[in-house]
């Protein structure tokens, strides 16, 4: 069995700007084992798939220990890296997050600035690169280099003016670097310029959402993509053909 520092170590050598990993985003035991046949190196459980799959809502539906429940099930049933979106906390201190991530086997993180648990309001600058590094200061402490994914929601959200967006999105995640993130992922799709001047200003790698059943999986390395993950669109595609599937039947 690959050590879990091992499987930390993976992951991140994974990140490399121009040649992305693809993260698919699983929710259960069944759907990583099928990313596990179809070859893929390393594994994201999202937030959304995830209570979706038990019946919650997203936004922090679910605790944190139900989905540590589901993470652990997943890392039981594959032995791929997995990095766990964990929203903006649950309102709980980086040092539990971090047991619990570790002790569900689980390598690496999401952190977004959206607070959930404060009415959807979104953390200052500072105020989210400082949890950021509370993270890193707690995986260190725990001895596993658990991979910070910094997530900004400006674009999803689409928080201020457009015109200063980008900047301030760059500017956001900069100080996420600067306070220990591994990867810096502005959630969003964006145009071609947009992207390539986030990957080429960015000090770290950077994430992209892709959708699987649309985006040709080619044309992020072009845009110094260093990351793919799919959000809630992989479960979504599958629930499109199966709908199309059990209609045949209804």
């Amino acid at each position: 069995m690959t050590s879990i520092n091992e499987k930390a170590t993976t992951l991140l050598e994974l990140h490399r700007p121009g040649n992305p990993v693809i993260l698919p985003t699983v929710w259960d035991a069944w759907s990583a084992n099928l990313a596990v046949s179809a070859g893929f190196q390393a594994l994201t459980a999202g937030s959304h798939p995830v209570s979706d799959s038990i019946g919650k809502p997203d936004n922090e539906g679910i605790t944190f220990d139900e989905l540590l429940h589901r993470i652990s099930q997943i890392t039981a049933a594959v032995e791929l890296p997995l990095s766990v979106d964990i929203e903006s906390g649950y309102g709980l201190e980086p040092a539990r997050l971090i047991e619990g991530l570790i002790g569900a086997g689980a390598v690496g993180l999401n952190i977004e600035d959206t607070v959930h648990s404060e009415g959807g309001r979104l953390r200052e600058p500072q105020e989210h690169a400082d949890f950021v590094g509370g993270l890193r200061q707690a995986a260190d402490a725990a001895g596993v280099h658990v991979v910070v994914n910094a997530r900004t929601d400006l674009f999803v959200k689409q928080v201020g003016d457009e015109s200063d967006r980008v900047d301030r999105a760059i500017a956001r995640l900069k100080l996420a670097a600067e306070a220990g993130a591994d990867v810096l992922y502005p959630v969003g799709r964006h145009d071609d310029a947009t992207q390539k001047r986030l990957t080429s200003e960015l000090p770290l790698p950077v994430n992209a959402i892709g959708l699987p059943d649309q985006d040709d999986p080619a044309s992020f390395g072009p845009l110094g993509v260093a990351r793919v993950s799919f959000g809630p669109f992989f479960q979504a595609a599958l629930a499109a053909h199966a709908a199309t599937l059990l209609g045949r039947w209804s």
